[in-house]
C-alpha cells in the first residue's frame, strides 16, 4: 500500500522515480548520514532518501533546472530541517561541498535521464511530440540552445553529434537537410525540425517502431547540455568526496552514458596500470572503489507496467574503499 500511495504522489508531481527501491538498497542509507542527489528533478528519489534520515542526517539536492528546484522545495517541505537545495551542475561537486563546508559524505545518486516534467512541458523544447521553440536547456540560464546548434553549427559538427550522440545511421543526410532548410529561413521550432528529419529519412525508416526524430533530438539535447563531457569528471569527484564505504549509484538511459559509467567505474576499481609483464607495481595506483554491480540493474516488469519510460534505465553501483 505504501508503494501505491507513493506512485499516486509521483503522478501528482508528474514524475515517477526510476528504479527507486533498487537505488535505496544500493545507497545502504544510514539514518544519520549525509547524501547527495546530484540530479534532483522532482525529488522522487530524494523524498524516499530523506524519509529514511533522522535528525542528524542530511540530504543535499542539486539541479541546474530552477523549475525543478522550486517543485522539489515544495515536495520536501516537511523535511526542510535536513534538506539543502543547490542550483548547480553535478559536475561542480567539489565546489558545492566546499561551499557547504562538508569534506566527505556517505552516498551519491545521479539519475541522468531527462525528467518527465521536462519532457512533458512543451515549451521546454525537449520533445518531438509537441511543437515548441527549440530550446532543450536543462539550465534555462545557460546560453546555448537547441536553436543555436541547429542554425549555426557546421555540417560536420551536426553530422558528428547526430552520429555519435544519437547513434543515428542517417546522420549525414539529416545534417544536409538541416543546412538546406536553414538557408531558406531559420529553424525555430521542434515541429519544424521534426518534419525536416522525417523528410531526410527513407520510407523504410519512417515505418520503424521508434519515432524517426528520437535519436536526433537525443543528440542535440546532449550537445546543448554537455551531458557526456561531464560524466567522467563527475564520477571521479564523487568518489573522492565519499567516505570509505560510501556508495555511488548512477542511472543511465542510453548506451553512450552507460559505456562511460562502466569504463570509469572499471578504471577506478582496477588501480594498478602497470603492464602485466612487470614483476611488481611501479605506478603506485590503488583501487579507489569496488564494484557492487558487475552488470547493470534494470527495471522489473512490475515497474515497467506503470512506468514505461524506465525501460532503458540501467543502474550501476560502486563503493568507496
Amino acid at each position: 500500500m505504501a508503494m501505491d500511495s507513493n506512485r499516486l504522489e509521483d503522478q501528482a508531481y508528474g514524475h515517477k522515480p526510476v528504479l527507486l527501491d533498487e537505488c535505496l538498497e544500493a545507497l545502504a542509507i544510514r539514518p544519520n548520514g549525509i547524501y547527495l542527489d546530484g540530479t534532483l528533478g522532482r525529488a522522487g528519489h530524494s523524498l524516499e532518501i530523506v524519509r529514511r534520515l533522522t535528525e542528524g542526517g542530511r540530504l543535499i539536492g542539486v539541479d541546474r533546472d530552477e523549475t525543478a528546484l522550486a517543485a522539489a522545495e515544495q515536495r520536501l517541505a516537511a523535511y526542510k530541517d535536513r534538506v539543502t537545495l543547490v542550483h548547480s551542475n553535478f559536475s561542480c561537486i567539489h565546489q558545492i561541498l566546499d561551499e557547504l563546508h562538508i569534506e566527505k559524505i556517505d552516498g551519491m545518486l545521479f539519475d541522468l535521464g531527462v525528467s518527465s516534467p521536462q519532457l512533458d512541458d512543451a515549451e521546454r523544447g525537449f520533445s518531438y511530440m509537441h511543437d515548441a521553440p527549440l530550446d532543450m536547456r536543462m539550465d534555462r540560464t545557460a546560453a546555448l540552445t537547441a536553436r543555436d546548434v541547429v542554425n549555426s553549427w557546421s555540417y560536420e559538427e551536426l553530422r558528428r553529434i547526430l552520429f555519435e550522440y544519437g547513434e543515428e545511421r542517417y546522420a549525414p543526410v539529416i545534417a544536409k537537410h538541416i543546412l538546406r532548410a536553414r538557408e531558406v529561413a531559420p529553424i525555430e521550432t521542434t515541429g519544424q525540425l521534426t518534419e525536416i528529419i522525417k523528410q531526410a529519412m527513407p520510407a523504410a525508416a519512417l515505418r520503424e517502431k521508434q519515432h524517426p526524430a528520437k535519436r536526433s533530438f537525443q543528440a542535440i539535447r546532449i550537445a546543448v547540455n554537455g551531458e557526456l563531457d561531464e560524466l567522467e569528471p563527475m564520477m571521479e569527484a564523487a568518489v573522492e568526496r565519499l567516505h570509505p564505504g560510501g556508495r555511488l549509484a548512477v542511472i543511465s538511459f542510453h548506451s553512450l552514458e552507460d559505456r562511460i559509467i562502466k569504463k570509469t567505474m572499471q578504471r577506478l576499481a582496477t588501480g594498478c596500470t602497470c603492464p602485466p609483464e612487470f614483476p611488481v607495481c611501479v605506478c603506485g595506483k590503488k583501487p579507489k572503489i569496488k564494484l557492487i554491480t558487475r552488470k547493470p540493474i534494470v527495471s522489473t516488469e512490475a515497474e515497467l507496467a506503470y512506468n514505461p519510460r524506465a525501460r532503458s534505465a540501467k543502474l550501476r553501483v560502486a563503493e568507496k574503499v
